[in-house]
């Protein structure tokens, strides 16, 4: 039977950490997805931390995925990183070979890793005889230079130019987690290529009791803290109604997320502000279990981002039945539906009404509870069935 290849590359380069990025939950939905329609037919490859290619041992592979998502769900607030002595071994049976590589097929990349070196792409598919059917997350770096880092924008266009050149010359694919993304790569690509719009499926956030701290309402802004999220609304917000409110009645804002780059002035409000102390809670690195509960307990989810390729928070939060007030944004609106609340992300007065009314259960947060049960929950499998259908297809071309 013809392989499917699913590269898990960036799982691998995850090793040390205790937490997953979004990224790091899509490739591992990919595994897990492939895996249950594929069977024995999906071999595993990945580019090691030591640059070598190659097939991995199933065992070793399947054992790694395993206890990946023991330490996602049940860890509890960890170090950020685990030392690299600790996974030595774990590493070493990870080590890619050739046995199995050449053998044709379809080769599925959900992440960015190594897509800005286009020759070891080109070799590692020149190796395997395999058509290149990829994953493409967003274009933002391109699109807003301004909210990457300083070399963002040139990186992305390699990696954008890779999976153009790949798809191209191997007569793949591309999957799109939205047609905002899909709209945005389609002048990238050669004519007739084919664009595949598979909305990421919601992650199954364990059971929890909704976390009350210290019984005041409040609320979760989830995501990496960078220049595009637009914390900065949300902190100047929050020192205003602190600064006008009786303590009692500021709700408080939990920001879970790594803190990332050309965040001076975030951080800078986070550490040193006196007005949010007390109000405002960061979290680099959140388990699942924390997680679900956190977001079950909240007033609404929080996302005034400037740019985004999905939304996963959006869905999250939507999927345990936490309202969501987010930016008025094309790929958002993919993910809400008609059940979010809509705003511009530069409308401060908009976003303190909102934000008060939903802290007092007023009439936009009761309107939008009653929308939520219509909401449809875009799931894993609806996602699949869609690679499937782009695998099958290359299959018999």
């Amino acid at each position: 039977m013809t392989d499917v290849i699913l590269d898990i590359s960036r799982l691998i380069s995850r090793l040390r950490y205790s937490t997953p990025s979004g990224v790091d939950r899509v490739e591992m939905a990919y595994a897990r997805g492939l895996l249950a329609r594929h069977g024995d037919a999906l071999a595993f490859a990945a580019v090691h931390p030591t640059g070598l290619y190659g097939r991995l041992s199933r065992k070793a592979a399947l054992g790694y995925l395993d206890e990946l998502e023991r330490r996602w769900s049940k860890e509890a607030d960890a170090p950020r990183q685990r030392s690299l002595p600790s996974v030595m071994p774990q590493l070493a049976a990870l080590l890619p070979s050739g046995k199995g590589v050449g053998s044709g097929g379809v080769y599925v990349q959900a992440s960015p890793h190594h897509l800005t070196n286009l020759p070891k792409v080109r070799r590692i598919l020149a190796r395997e005889r395999a058509k290149f059917l990829c994953l493409v997350h967003d274009l933002i770096p391109i699109e807003f230079p301004e909210y990457a880092r300083s070399s963002g924008a040139a990186l992305h266009r390699r990696r954008i130019e890779t999976v153009a050149e790949a798809i191209a010359e191997t007569g793949g694919a591309a999957i799109v987690n939205s047609a905002a993304t899909g709209r945005s790569l389609q002048p990238w690509l050669r004519p007739g290529t084919e664009i595949h719009v598979a909305l990421l499926g919601t992650e199954s956030l364990p059971a929890a009791a909704p976390e009350a701290g210290d019984g005041r309402p409040y609320f979760v802004c989830l995501g990496t803290i960078e220049p595009r999220k637009n914390h900065l609304l949300l902190l100047h917000l929050w020192r205003d109604l602190a600064e006008t409110l009786p303590p009692r009645e500021v709700p408080r804002l939990v920001i879970v997320g790594r803190r990332g780059w050309e965040n001076e002035q975030i951080i800078d409000m986070l550490e040193r502000c006196p007005a949010l102390v007390g109000h405002v809670d960061e979290l680099g690195g959140c388990p699942d279990a924390r997680l679900s509960a956190l977001l079950r307990g909240a007033r609404a989810l929080l996302m005034p981002s400037f740019a985004e390729g999905y939304g996963m928070p959006v869905a999250e939060a939507l999927s345990v039945g936490t309202p969501a007030i987010c930016s008025e944004l094309a790929a958002l609106r993919e993910v809400g539906g008609a059940v979010p609340d809509y705003l511009d992300p530069l409308d401060g007065p908009g976003w303190k009404a909102a934000i008060l009314d939903h802290t007092a259960r007023g009439p936009l947060h009761m309107a939008q509870m009653a929308r939520l049960p219509g909401w449809p929950n875009p799931t894993w499998a609806a996602h699949m069935a869609i690679v499937a259908g782009a695998i099958d297809k290359l299959r018999a071309g």
